[in-house]
């Protein structure tokens, strides 16, 4: 009697299949959900694009945003000059392209401060009871202050102090993103709190109490890698915060230097010729609408990309 052959699949092929196939991460998870996202697409698109031009733009377009030159003063877009130029005849495309460097770096800066705050606080008043209700109560104090006011009264007292001791372009940019920073740091203490509160009633985190782990080992091993997705969520909103504060308190003329072209001083010097040459204020407010406009859809995707209740 013969042997027919069975149609068990080997252990070797299983083996096999369970090899390629792929292990699910959330970070994988969350990518394929934000690539499903037009909208988050587009903002990411978007912001490479306007870094990409600020960063390699000064290289290939080689003309110096500080030159004036008074016969061109106030000439309308064209191919010698793509933006126009300003009243004094300076190129608005290479002050554009130099000022982005300024706005984005101011935002980045601005962000990390107000994230390292902002983190810090919100996961001591979240994990120890104790400091938990002075933290808030001073967050809750420093939301309620008027921000606007509050900086121009600070720009006002350190301005000088700072350009002084470093110079007019390093104390000015010291002095807008730490007071930016110092400022924005409130919204994400509250949100990180609220998930540490949330997290340390979890298994993982009484498992670990139960081995004899310390609470700082619980607090920076354990807990905060799991609110990495609402820190990030929350810095790329900060981003576009920062940038459009720094653009106020330019256009108050508090801001940078007069020489130093930013986005919003942009808009600060050229506010008169708004009627009579529009193009000196139509470039710089459309590159921070469009900036703040792409963090924000990258901001939204990014938080349903890391929402676990919008993975399939």
């Amino acid at each position: 009697m013969s042997i027919s052959a069975g149609t068990t699949t080997s252990p070797n092929v299983e083996l096999g299949s369970a090899v390629k196939r792929k292990q699910r991460t959330l970070w994988g998870d969350a990518w394929v959900q934000f690539r499903r996202n037009r909208l988050a697409v587009l903002g990411l698109i978007l912001i490479a694009l306007i870094v990409l031009s600020i960063v390699i733009g000064p290289f290939v377009y080689r003309v110096d945003p500080k030159e004036i030159n008074i016969l061109d003063a106030s000439a309308s877009p064209s191919l010698k000059h793509p933006f126009g130029t300003d009243d004094l005849g300076r190129d608005l495309l290479a002050r554009c392209l130099y000022g982005g460097r300024i706005s984005l770096s101011v935002g980045m800066s601005a962000m990390l401060i107000a994230m390292f705050f902002g983190t810090a606080i919100g996961l001591f008043a979240g994990y120890i009871g104790k400091l938990d209700n002075i933290l808030m109560r001073f967050t809750d104090m420093m939301l309620t202050l008027p921000q606007i006011p509050l900086l121009l009264v600070a720009m006002s007292l350190f301005r000088d102090p700072l350009r002084m001791r470093f110079g007019l372009e390093m104390g000015a940019f010291l002095m807008v993103v730490t007071i930016i920073g110092i400022f924005g740091w409130m919204p994400t203490a509250r949100m990180v709190r609220g998930s540490v509160l949330s997290l340390k009633q979890k298994e993982f985190v009484e498992a670990a109490i139960n081995v004899g782990v310390r609470n700082n080992g619980i607090m920076w091993r354990h807990i905060l890698p799991n609110i990495m997705a609402i820190i990030i969520v929350a810095a790329t909103l900060s981003v576009a915060s920062a940038i459009l504060t720094e653009s106020t308190l330019s256009f108050l003329g508090l801001g940078f230097p007069p020489d130093v072209p930013t986005w919003g001083s942009l808009l600060y010097e050229n506010r008169n010729y708004m009627v009579k040459a529009p193009w000196m204020v139509m470039f710089p407010g459309i590159l921070i609408s469009l900036t703040i406009l792409a963090i924000n859809f990258m901001g939204d995707g990014l938080r349903d990309a890391l929402d676990p209740r919008q993975r399939q």
